[in-house]
């Protein structure tokens, strides 16, 4: 009874022996298994690692790209910006030039008309010539229209077309001894050179 009992336990401790020895290979197994998946994962993240960098450096390629597009478009924008400022400055400051051309002629007329002496018959025409040309000089003025000081004054070619010269004595050469038309700017602009004699 002993020896079978005995036997018994024996069979028993032997059975659990192998079901332990099998739980540990398993286990061990296991392990492998989660070990060869660990490697397997870290050899994958540095390729991923790789695959990351070059993305990284295609997307830091084309984000300098679009910024350095962004940069001349808002420099496009910038150089329109103040060339479309810079016109309609130059717009209003010289908005009166085509009109100030077109009434010159009318302002010459109206200097020879007062250049004729006035009699008793036509004086107050007279006068009335002269208020309109004072209203029209006036007016120009008041836009910067100014006549340019030519008689007496040193010949300058950028202001002032000689249509004659004449020796003159006791008049050093290259002065304006003569204005036969009027010259008129427009602020800091040239409208109509005057026509002068100039001396030799």
């Amino acid at each position: 009874m002993t020896t079978e009992t005995e036997k018994n336990v024996n069979e028993a401790v032997e059975q659990e022996f192998v079901y332990e020895n099998e739980e540990t290979a398993a286990e061990e197994v296991t392990e492998e298994k989660k070990e060869e998946k660990k490697k397997k994962k870290f050899f994958e993240k540095k390729d991923n690692t790789e695959e990351l960098k070059t993305r990284i450096a295609e997307l830091e390629g084309e984000c300098a790209r679009l910024k350095n597009e962004y940069l001349k478009a808002y420099a496009d924008t910038e150089n329109t910006r103040k060339r479309l400022q810079n016109d309609f400055e130059t717009r209003q400051k010289y908005r009166i030039q085509s009109f100030a051309l077109d009434i010159l002629p009318a302002i010459d007329n109206l200097e020879r008309a007062l250049a004729q002496k006035a009699t008793p018959e036509n004086e107050s025409y007279y006068k009335g010539v002269e208020m309109i040309y004072n209203q029209l000089i006036y007016a120009l003025n008041k836009e910067g229209v100014e006549v340019i000081e030519a008689l007496n004054a040193p010949f300058d070619a950028n202001w002032h077309q000689a249509v004659m010269s004449e020796e003159v004595e006791g008049t050093e050469a290259g002065i304006v001894i003569e204005v036969f038309q009027k010259g008129y700017k427009l602020k800091d602009r040239l409208l109509r050179a005057a026509m002068v004699k100039v001396s030799e």
